[in-house]
């Protein structure tokens, strides 16, 4: 293959991983507005949606191992393939995070925790992939360094919303019958689990961090 065709090869990996991310992001978006609003059909879209995120995920990364076995990249070429091999694996499994949404919307019955912000959680994970990518894109190693330390504010956030959950759970007096008792169970098990993939959005975010900090710097003080 000749150079220039090698080169626009590695252009378009990278807005190929950008568009990915793009897509992925407005799953995870419509899957906490779903869930704001109970709104089964935009769950349903969500959902039914995945397959596009994984056929996606695999011409991406068939693109990536091309690039590897046919090329033999080094040094910095070699460092971006492998980062964006890696990315879009993130990304695969934060669309899979935000299926899970859609699947919580389907089994919501009412909102029995109102105190806890699971829009604002979401939206600043959202902002976190989001740089993540432009980072990425940018190939900005100081941002990278941002992102991860951001992350220590949704692993707070998400131990406070299930503090809460606890404490109402201990403090509730008006439950009465088997029935309410296993309505409650479930919604407290669908807001855990909430919160819990919303946490692992923003580890995922801190992965994307990581891997284009190694990509620029051959730095792996991020990695883990």
């Amino acid at each position: 293959m000749p150079r220039k065709d090698y080169q626009e090869r590695l252009e378009a990996l990278r807005e190929d991983v950008l568009y990915m991310s793009e897509i992925v992001l407005e799953r995870l978006q419509k899957g906490l507005d779903a869930l704001e609003h109970k709104d089964e059909d935009l769950a349903w879209e969500v959902i039914e949606g995945d397959h596009e995120i994984n056929e996606l995920y695999l011409e991406l990364e068939q693109d990536c191992i091309d690039l590897i076995a046919l090329q033999q990249p080094v040094a910095g070429d070699l460092r971006f393939i492998a980062a964006s091999f890696k990315i879009i694996t993130d990304l695969e499994r934060i669309g899979d995070l935000a299926t899970n949404l859609g699947d919580h919307t389907l089994d919501a019955r009412q909102d029995m925790f109102p105190e806890v912000d699971i829009q604002a959680i979401g939206s600043l994970t959202i902002e976190m992939v989001e740089d993540a990518m432009e980072a990425y894109a940018e190939q900005n190693s100081d941002r990278c360094y941002e992102i991860a330390e951001r992350d220590d504010e949704i692993d707070h956030l998400c131990e406070r919303a299930s503090e809460t959950v606890a404490r109402d759970l201990i403090e509730r007096e008006n439950v009465e019958s088997q029935e309410e008792i296993d309505e409650l169970m479930q919604d407290v098990y669908r807001l855990l689990l909430t919160i819990r993939d919303l946490e692992r959005v923003g580890d995922h975010a801190v992965n994307i961090a990581a891997r284009t900090l190694y990509m620029v710097d051959s730095d792996d003080d991020l990695l883990y």
